[in-house]
């Protein structure tokens, strides 16, 4: 696509950034695959005896990890070899070494699952299922044990079933061949008493979407710290929400070795960004995927909790599921592919039978990349997720919340909520449970200027800084938090809405629209020209100046409350409530904390004469060149959200400087304070120095 084209598309605030994909199929150098093996297989004539000890066990590696993968048995070993069935054993794995001994006893009444069939392990360990080309094969992991990792922490709980390969000559080589059926798949699991308590702390990653190795290090540095820095991650572990690369699947290698480095297992599904884009064959377009990181649709165990990952992505998606002429993008695609967001028949079987073996009074958590309906993008059918009342339907009567990503913005929903545009787009009135769009690690797609430790601030649609959401679970109870990265404490951003802000930001925005791509264009207005946003007028607040509070993981159940100068706390007026009505977007409701720095971002301007044309100004998405030019607004401003609080200045409010104390509460009664100060005068003076008063 036309960098203008793109620039266009991505400053109206739609999540589109996929429709890169098909063009970029044509350009992007094919890389060699670099396999990742599925399982750790020991040749063996039988269990216990004559095998050769797993390899994977380095010496650099924590000795504390589990580190390891399922066994698999052929020529013979504990198994009939039936056609067209698998069969083998989930064991206590009490030495950690993924090899089942004769003394290592079988583990009763764990799930099984072929990605369709769910079965539970009879009273030895043993279990058996049907299995077809292209199915995975992976163990439910229960509360109380732990599934091995490989050396960068990703679980390995599965076993991939493709005897000869990606069928597809893929870019970044799909999935290794795993040969025929082995006689025998064994799971190993190892005790943790911990996994098994009811109070636990788990991780959703909304997308860490690196396009390059540059922003695995803007990863590292931000994200990865923060994480490693935490103690409260190890049991219950992360789960990434899809779009962990940008595309290019060449660096999971490395993306996974930093990730590895939050020192927690992690699990993933699927996003946009991680199918092979070069797949026609919706069957093998997350087979790379799958090689690197693991299957598509998984559960687990930890506490009281029951985690089920999903992927609800079609790609290429087909005409037919364009027969309600809602799915345009699905018309063409050996032209033109698309994805889709759906879950799909497999899927949804799959879902029924994996809840079958799930208690009632467990709480069930839904986690996929694509929302199942979202605030960002209410109306499209594209960004949400088609067949979403058939999952509600199937979680009826359960306690129950979803995370996915996505995206790009904080989207805190619990049940009740309703939005103008779902019932149209997903047949949805209002949320039947709780539902967080949970943001993302990577912001703004790591566009913003640089903070001081060398990260973009990349503030998100919505206003929210990068970040990500943990769940603290007491039994099936739990409280959801939004960490910011690199802003530990952080809660709400702070800022005056006044006119005299709200028309440098309608200057600035109108002029970014008007010259989408004229790199030649200097701005009318920058950041210089606002000068001091949080001096206001005695004119300014007879034209309406507003003291704002964007609350990052504020739900319809927050409280904010003001207090200027020490007076009486005020009640705030919430500009998204979530009771149906139509969004609010524009300059009256946009967050200026966020905005102003949206509006204009320097990195633009980053020149050199390095001879380096990939470092005049920067790269964003697929390697398109953001400047150099005049610095000018990024690609997304704040200028609609679902968790912003205003409060209405009086017109009489006397000169001088005045501190808000502004303070949050939210739906679990947890208070978090924060201070604004700003000044108002009669009028505004000069901002630059006075130079005249030295004149001579």
């Amino acid at each position: 696509m036309p960098a203008i084209a793109l620039r266009r598309l991505l400053l109206s605030g739609t999540a589109v950034l996929v429709v890169l994909a098909p063009a970029a199929a044509t350009v992007l150098p094919r890389l060699p695959a670099d396999p990742v093996p599925a399982v750790a297989e020991h040749p063996s004539p039988g269990v216990g005896h004559g095998r050769e000890e797993p390899q994977g066990q380095a010496d650099d590696v924590d000795p504390t990890a589990y580190v390891g993968g399922p066994e698999v048995l052929r020529d013979g070993a504990d198994a009939d070899g039936s056609a067209g069935r698998i069969s083998g054993h989930v064991f206590d794995d009490s030495n950690r070494d993924s090899v089942r001994q004769e003394h290592e006893e079988g583990l009763e009444g764990v799930a099984v699952s072929n990605g369709r069939d769910v079965v539970r392990t009879d009273q030895r360990g043993y279990w058996e299922l049907p299995l077809a080309e292209g199915q995975t094969v992976f163990v439910t992991k229960p509360a109380g044990w732990d599934t091995p990792v490989d050396e960068t922490n990703f679980a390995r709980f599965h076993y991939h079933h493709e005897p000869e390969g990606t069928a597809q000559d893929l870019r970044f080589g799909g999935l290794a061949a795993t040969g025929e059926a082995p006689d025998a798949l064994n799971f190993p699991l190892a005790r943790n008493e911990d996994s098994a308590r009811r109070d636990q702390t788990c991780g959703f990653l909304g997308d860490v979407q690196t396009y390059s190795h540059q922003e695995i290090g803007f990863a590292r540095t931000g994200l990865v710290r923060d994480l490693a820095a935490r103690q409260d991650l190890e049991d219950c572990g992360l789960l990434l929400l899809g779009d962990l690369a940008g595309g290019d699947l060449g660096l999971y290698p490395r993306l996974k070795e930093n990730l590895s480095g939050a020192g927690a297992p992690i699990r993933a599904v699927p996003g946009n960004h991680d199918y092979d884009i070069d797949s026609t064959d919706p069957e093998e377009s997350f087979d790379t995927f799958k090689q690197h990181v693991g299957p598509e649709n998984f559960s687990y165990d930890v506490g009281e909790v029951h985690v089920v990952g999903l992927n609800n992505l079609s790609y290429p998606c087909r005409p037919e599921e364009n027969a309600d002429g809602r799915h345009g993008q699905c018309a063409d695609p050996e032209n033109d592919p698309q994805y889709n967001g759906v879950l799909g028949e497999e899927t949804l079987a799959w879902i029924e039978a994996d809840l079958a073996t799930v208690p009632e009074d467990k709480l069930v958590v839904v986690a996929t990349h694509v929302p199942l309906v979202s605030y960002a993008d209410s109306s499209s059918t594209m960004h949400q997720t088609d067949d979403v009342t058939e999952l509600y339907a199937l979680l009826e009567g359960r306690e129950a919340i979803s995370f996915s990503g996505h995206t790009h913005s904080v989207e805190n929903m619990t049940a009740g909520t309703t939005v103008a545009g779902w019932q149209e787009s997903a047949g949805v009135q209002e949320l039947p449970f709780h539902h967080i769009v949970a943001g993302a690690p990577s912001g703004d797609w790591y566009i913003g200027d640089l903070d001081v430790d060398g990260v973009p601030m990349a503030l998100q649609r919505d206003g929210a800084p990068p970040g990500w959401f943990s769940l603290d679970v007491q039994g099936t109870g739990y409280r959801e938090n939004f960490h910011a990265i690199g802003r530990d404490g952080d809660r709400m951003g702070l800022a005056v809405n006044s006119p005299y802000w709200r028309d440098w930001y309608n200057t600035l925005a109108a002029w970014g629209e008007a010259n989408l791509g004229n790199w030649d264009a200097v701005p009318p207005v920058n950041v210089n020209d606002l000068g001091d946003p949080g001096m206001v007028t005695a004119e300014d607040l007879r034209g309406g100046t507003r003291l704002s509070a964007n609350v990052w993981n504020g739900t319809r159940e927050t409280r904010v409350t003001m207090s200027v100068d020490g007076g009486e706390p005020l009640e705030t007026t919430h500009t998204q409530p979530g009771a149906g009505e139509e969004k609010a977007q524009g300059a009256e409701v946009a967050d200026p904390y966020a905005a102003t720095r949206q509006l204009m971002i320097a990195r633009h301007a980053f020149e050199s004469t390095s001879g380096n044309e990939d470092a005049q100004g920067f790269q964003a998405f697929y390697g398109i060149q953001a400047g150099p030019a005049a610095p000018r607004p990024g690609y997304h401003v704040a200028r609609s959200t679902t968790h912003l609080w205003q409060l209405e200045l009086p017109a009489d409010l006397e000169p001088g400087v005045h501190t808000a104390e502004v303070t949050a509460t939210d739906r679990h009664g947890r208070e978090s304070t924060e201070w604004l100060t700003f000044e108002v005068v009669e009028e505004r003076p000069q901002m630059s120095f006075r130079t005249e008063v030295f004149a001579g």
